[in-house]
Order: C-alpha cells, then structure tokens, then sequence
C-alpha cells in the first residue's frame, strides 16, 4: 500500500526542522562555550580542545546553583592533593588512580574560571585563591612522585634532583606565562589589569587593611601574592611600559605579539599537566621530565629572545 501523498514530504520537513534546531542549539552552546573562554590566543590548546570542554559541561550543570567559582577551586585543590597522595603510596593501581584524579583537578581548575566568567561574579581573591592552589596541588604531586615512583636501585639521588629540576622548571614556566598572558590581555585589548597593575592595586588594598579586625588571612594571601607578582616582574623584561592608548597602538601590539604569545601557551600548566597524566598513564613519566626540563626551557629561551626583540622594536617604533 502505498504512502499517503505528502508523507514523504512531510516526514522529510519534519528532518529538516529538527536539524535547523540542531544546528541552533550547537551554534548557542559554542557561544556560550566562547563566553567561558579568557582570549582565544592566551589560551592553551590543551586547555582549548582537551580540558575546558568538559569543564565547560560542568559549569553548564553548575550555572543555576549556588556555587560558587572559589567552591570549585577548593575542589580542584582537594582532587589534585588527593592525586598527589595516590602518587605517594607508590603501588600501580594507586599511581594510575592519581593520574586520574590530577586530570579531573586539571578539569576543575578550568571549571572555575568558566564558571565566574559565565556568571560574572568573579573576584580578585579568586584569582589569587586560584593561583595560589596550582601550587599547592603541584607540590603535592611533585612530593608523591618523590616518595611513591620507585627509580630502581642506585637511582634515588638522581630521581629527586630530576624531580626538583622539573618542579623548579614548572614554577619558572608557569610564572612567566602568567606574565605575558596578563600583559598580553592588558596591551592587546585595553582591559587594564598587567602585573605592574595588580601590583599596585593588591598593594593598595593591603594599605587599607592595615588595623581591621578579621582582615589577618585576607591580609596573609594578599601579601603571599605580592611576592608571586614581585617575582614575576624580576623574571620578565617588563619592555614596552607605557600602555597602548589608542586602538592603533593596541592593534599593532597584537599583531607583533600574537605569534610569541601563543608560543607562551605551550608551556602552560594546563600542557604540562595534561602531559603529566597521559606520561604517567603509559608509564614513561621519564618523557615527561625531559619535556619540562629540556624541550620546556629550551623553548622558555628562545621566546625570551624573540619576546626581548619585538619588545625592543616596539619601544623605538613609540619613541619615534
């Protein structure tokens, strides 16, 4: 018997619509996915397809709660100290649950940002909460590895300086990115917050807790962080001080930078974590050390090069 006349057509309408609402709701999400982002050229590529899009799906599950951005940084911080210990207890099953648990962490950590970024009630503490935690979960990790990996025979010596290499490079390379990733924010799209910036302004507010009652663990984070951001200024070359003021002078500060920058990226604590964990899951966490301490520090210097020259250049271009 055949088909009512229209059916067919009907039935492929009815695809039809279904796929236009399809491909609305994709084009929606990615936007809202966009929203959750910092600027497509200051983020990691690990972070971009591997970490934030599951991050992304929790912070979706997470937007009509109330939870809050400093919530899912101290769960990070929880996930990754937990991992660090997994690591620590030394056995096959414990050292794969680590690695599992310090990607989740990595996941977390993204989670946070999306989250206050969608919500928009990040705060200048949860920058700091958050900066500060990466540290915290890292040396966590970095002692589980020094107490739980077993080197073989003869190699203990070795395997800690390896490790104390490593560590020493991470907190190098991650205090470096932050730098440019803020300077870059700052100069490319006027948004006023560098390091010189938060300096003065947590320096600022530091001043104006002087005295209060119940400001003292405020008080001790603020002044912990001055120290991270003093360091960061010592680290870099600060080049290029005076501000872009015009969209000219930011346009060209993009486009001198945007190479570089996204060389920054690669050694960010979302690529070097994520490598971590997928090292350790195949069990040649060695390839991991030799990523950070050579191919990391190797890359850290020739940027530094490129980075001084471009900065060098547009000095002389605003002095002209």
């Amino acid at each position: 018997m055949s088909p009512a006349p229209g059916t067919d057509a009907a039935r492929l309408s009815g695809i039809g619509e279904r796929g236009i609402m399809t491909a609305r709701s994709m084009a929606k999400l990615i936007q809202e996915y966009r929203k959750t982002l910092k600027l497509i050229e200051v983020e990691e590529l690990a972070d971009l397809y591997i970490l934030r899009p599951p991050a992304f799906l929790l912070v979706k599950a997470m937007a009509g709660t109330n939870i809050t951005p400093n919530q899912v940084t101290m769960l990070s911080m929880t996930v990754g100290v937990l991992g660090g210990i997994c690591y620590g207890l030394g056995r096959p099953s414990t050292i794969v649950l680590g690695a599992i648990l310090l990607g989740l962490s990595l996941v977390f950590d993204c989670a946070d940002g999306q989250l206050a970024r969608l919500k928009k009630n990040g705060t200048p503490l949860g920058r700091i909460l958050d900066g500060l935690i990466d540290y915290v979960v890292q040396i966590a990790v970095f002692a589980g590895l020094a107490v739980g990996l077993d080197p073989g025979p003869g190699r203990r010596t070795v395997w800690i300086l390896l490790l104390a290499a490593a560590g020493l490079s991470n907190i190098f390379h991650s205090t470096v990115v932050d730098y440019y990733r803020l300077r870059f924010i700052d100069r490319a799209k006027g948004e006023k917050h560098d390091v010189p910036a938060e300096y003065r302004d947590f320096q600022a507010e530091l001043d104006g807790l002087k005295g209060k009652p119940g400001s003292s663990v405020r008080r001790g984070v603020i002044r912990l962080y001055l120290r991270y951001l003093s360091l960061q200024m010592r680290m870099t070359r600060p080049g290029t001080e005076s501000r872009p003021a015009s969209a000219a002078g930011r346009d060209e500060f993009y486009r001198a930078n945007k190479a570089v920058m996204r060389g920054w990226t690669f050694l960010g604590s979302g690529t070097f974590g994520f490598l971590m964990v997928a090292t350790t899951l195949i069990g040649r966490f060695d390839l991991y050390l030799w990523a950070r301490i050579v191919a990391g520090n190797l890359l850290a210097a020739v940027l530094f090069v490129v980075q001084i020259r471009i900065d060098r250049r547009l000095e002389l271009r605003s002095a002209s």
